[in-house]
């Protein structure tokens, strides 16, 4: 069979399974609609946050930009993993001890504020849109090349998937749903690293053949610092990002995640606090798999990139002559060949030299095809990307309409709505937001990973301080904590829409503040966040003694009840 058949066999097969366990998990209950009935098993819990954490970005972007960037791209490794850790140690147990579901209703709660809670909506629906946007970008990727339709009817496919088991099945279907996404996920990504592992450094284990040598026995990484240094780029296992940025976006992009609220609702679907720890350490072990692939995955697919558009003797193939891979994706736009010698060969370089144009989100995806895998590899492949968009596209739209139906219209506007009207609310609200979603994915405000680092970095610089200070900081206010949030993702949110869309030709590291960029100065605004919460809380006094009570009491979670939504 051809790459498209197979492709549409294995999408199609993965979409009827998805929302075959959407019809079969419906959810008749805000409280299955919310958090699955709080009733989900840990290894299946851990299973889904997985899932749902692992995006687009981590599944189509992350390897794309290590392999393109080489060492300063690792600071999506290091920022994605180390947030994971500082969520599941210091925030999710405490969290669930609590017992408010969503991020808006915990802020509400703890900083006894109406107000609070609004701010906190607003900041969840934003963060989530961004993140968003990402997801939806990454299923056009998708589609555009294994489906040959355009990005934007691949993104209007995702939305109608999307949009029935999100709506129909709330957290419940989606849950389930994840557990078999996460299943394709990993099998999709694992598959071809063993493949190409084995073909390039005879090592079954990816992870070994990163160390490993290729076939003529040098090191794979001291090859790639050659191809590197010789075709004009910085070599692959250094790095060119000052210092200070390096942190920065690593900073953000841990404690981003540690604010994000779609992965924090998921430790509400467990029936207790145990429940909630094992479950995130079984998410770590299932996110490992991947994030240990990632690296070599990068390696493996930037050598034999170079090679297939260069030639082995680095004299550039001919046009006439390139592999399918390069016709395959020049149809889809995200490949593009400029002779600009005229001698009818492609080169790849940094410097003048160069004559291709390379989305970098394109890299997973066409991997196998340049390894010259077998078509139900490239198949698989397809299918595992859009698992990994779906899966957290769908947790982040839960979390858009739980904001607005649970914590804006429940819990303040009309707190006399029926069970049922919030569930009616709720789904129309994720009908609204996967309209929406869909045209932040025809019209993405970049590359997936780096759409996704900015959701991380307004996070951070409005929730994180907000969820730290509410956990282990008892005499902290609600007008310090309000005024941390608003100045913390003001600030952040204004340099990233400068730098990105009012001015973006001065996106250069001379005119960031202190040689910050956009996607790490969610650090420098979660700073500013303390910085002011911890001012104005001086200015205000003490929260009051009820209030420190509740929180005393939270930072020992030894069990808990079902999640309330009270």
């Amino acid at each position: 069979m051809d790459i498209q058949l197979l492709s549409y066999l294995f999408v199609g097969v993965t979409f009827a399974l998805y929302i075959g366990i959407a019809v079969w998990s419906r959810a008749g209950s805000t409280n299955e609609f919310y958090v699955a009935g709080g009733g989900v098993p840990a290894v299946a819990n851990g299973m889904a946050t997985a899932a749902d954490w692992m995006s687009a970005a981590s599944f189509i972007s992350m390897a794309g930009i290590i392999s393109f960037l080489g060492y300063d791209g690792s600071v999506y490794l290091m920022g994605w993993t180390g947030g994971y850790v500082l969520l599941a140690l210091c925030l999710a147990p405490y969290l669930r001890k609590f017992g408010k579901f969503t991020v808006p209703d915990f802020i509400g709660d703890r900083y006894y504020s109406q107000a609070a809670r609004v701010i906190a909506v607003i900041c969840a629906i934003f963060v989530s849109f961004t993140y968003v946007a990402g997801q939806m970008r990454g299923v056009g990727v998708v589609f555009s090349r294994f489906l040959e339709v355009g990005v934007s009817t691949g993104v209007v496919i995702g939305m109608v998937i999307v949009f029935f088991y999100a709506v129909l099945g709330g957290m419940k279907g989606i849950t389930y749903t994840q557990v078999a996404q996460y299943c394709v996920m990993i099998f999709a990504y694992i598959v071809p690293a063993i493949f190409i592992s084995l073909l390039m450094t005879g090592n079954v284990f990816p992870q070994l053949g990163f160390g490993g040598s290729v076939g003529d026995g040098t090191p794979l990484l001291q090859k790639l610092d050659g191809l590197s240094t010789e075709l004009g780029f910085a070599q692959y296992t250094e790095g060119s990002k000052p210092m200070i940025d390096v942190f920065f976006i690593t900073a953000a992009l841990m404690v981003g995640t540690a604010g994000l609220p779609h992965v924090i609702v998921r430790f509400f679907t467990v029936p207790n606090v145990r429940d909630a720890r094992r479950s995130a350490g079984w998410a770590l072990v299932f996110i490992a798999i991947l994030y240990t692939t990632a690296p070599a995955v990068a390696a493996f697919a930037r050598v034999n990139m170079i090679n297939t558009i260069n030639g082995e003797n680095m004299q550039g193939t001919l046009y006439e002559d390139a592999p399918s891979w390069i016709k395959n994706w020049e149809t889809t736009g995200l490949i593009g060949w400029q002779d600009k010698n005229g001698d009818g060969r492609m080169f790849y370089a940094a410097d003048e030299r160069n004559e291709m144009t390379i989305d970098r989100d394109i890299m997973v995806l066409a991997n196998p095809e340049i390894a010259q895998l077998p078509n139900w590899v490239v198949a698989l492949v397809a299918a595992g990307g859009m698992a990994a968009a779906l899966s957290t596209a769908a947790g982040l739209l839960l979390v858009i309409s739980t904001s607005i139906s649970h914590d804006l219209l429940k819990r303040n506007l009309m707190p006399n709505i029926t069970d049922k009207q919030e569930l009616l609310f709720a789904r129309m609200a994720a009908a609204v937001a996967v309209v929406v979603a869909g045209y932040l994915g025809i019209n993405p405000p970049g590359f997936v990973a780096q759409v996704v680092a900015f959701a991380f970095g307004l996070a951070a610089s409005s929730f994180f301080p907000a969820i730290i200070l509410g956990i282990f900081h008892k005499k902290m206010n609600k007008e310090g904590a309000l005024s941390g949030m608003v100045v913390g993702i003001t600030f952040t949110a204004a340099y990233i829409i400068y730098f990105k869309f009012i001015n973006p030709g001065a996106n250069v590291a001379d005119n960031w503040l202190f040689g910050i960029s956009p996607e790490g100065i969610g650090t420098l605004g979660m700073i500013l966040n303390f910085a002011v919460a911890f001012g104005v809380h001086k200015l205000t006094g003490d929260a009051p003694d009820n209030v420190q009570d509740i929180v005393e009491s939270i930072r020992f979670p030894k069990g808990s009840g079902a999640a309330s939504s009270h």
